[in-house]
């Protein structure tokens, strides 16, 4: 099974580093996310990476190339362009894949998890949808609050505990059909239409999970990994 990786765009909220190299470069310890990223679907037994490039596109292919000097990986490296939107992004790779690849895997270049990545696969298959995302906990950093339709506030959720999307996706063929331009944003114009066509389904993943937008969970996940957890190690070595 081969494994799409979204490593292509700007991360303008992380410009203190990204002014001179692309987001999944950004070290965490002394090795960048996307090494991070690339063990852990190893360590599952998915060596076969399509990584989606973009900006600083060169630099990331010299990087990761250097770290797979020994080879353990089967990398395909494709220019999906400066500009292009996520779903854009996995539409022009999908000639990359073969007749047999009727099932794949797909992630963000700058999230971590210690997600089962084979029960996640087992999940999909079993039913057999178009689209499975890992649905990851999220302490709300603001309150919600509930509104009724006249304005009167009914209750105060303080920091709430919720699901949100945590990426690590198991995707079928069929999702090119939902892929229409370069402009498709995967997250807004895709999965939406799955929804209504009861087509995405959501794997429930307690463990951990974190990803780097920001200088602060940069910060976090370098202090994470420097500790004795290190939270999203799955491979031996």
């Amino acid at each position: 099974m081969k494994c799409i990786i979204l490593a292509g765009g700007y991360g303008t909220r992380l410009a203190e580093e990204t002014k001179l190299k692309p987001k999944p470069l950004v070290k965490i310890g002394s090795k960048p996310i996307i090494w991070h990223l690339m063990k852990i679907y190893s360590h599952f037994g998915i060596k076969d990476f399509i990584i989606c490039l973009g900006y600083k596109g060169e630099l990331l292919k010299k990087e990761v190339n250097y770290l797979n000097h020994n080879k353990n990986w089967n990398i395909e490296y494709v220019n999906t362009g400066l500009n292009t939107m996520t779903g854009g992004r996995i539409k022009r790779v999908k000639k990359y894949l073969s007749k047999n690849d009727n099932i794949f895997c797909l992630s963000y270049g700058d999230g971590l998890s210690d997600v089962n990545i084979n029960k996640l696969i087992k999940f999909h298959k079993k039913n057999n949808k178009i689209v499975t995302l890992t649905a990851v906990k999220y302490k709300n950093p603001k309150g919600i609050l509930e509104i009724k339709t006249n304005l009167k506030i009914s209750a105060i959720k303080e920091k709430p505990i919720e699901y949100i999307n945590g990426g690590f996706f198991v995707v079928s063929k069929n999702v090119f059909k939902f892929l229409k331009n370069d402009q498709t944003i995967f997250e807004k114009d895709c999965l939406p239409q799955l929804v209504k066509k009861k087509q995405l389904m959501a794997y429930k993943h307690d463990g951990f999970w974190g990803c780097m937008d920001t200088m602060r969970e940069k910060n976090e996940l370098n202090k994470i990994w420097k500790s004795k957890k290190r939270a999203w190690k799955v491979w031996l070595k």
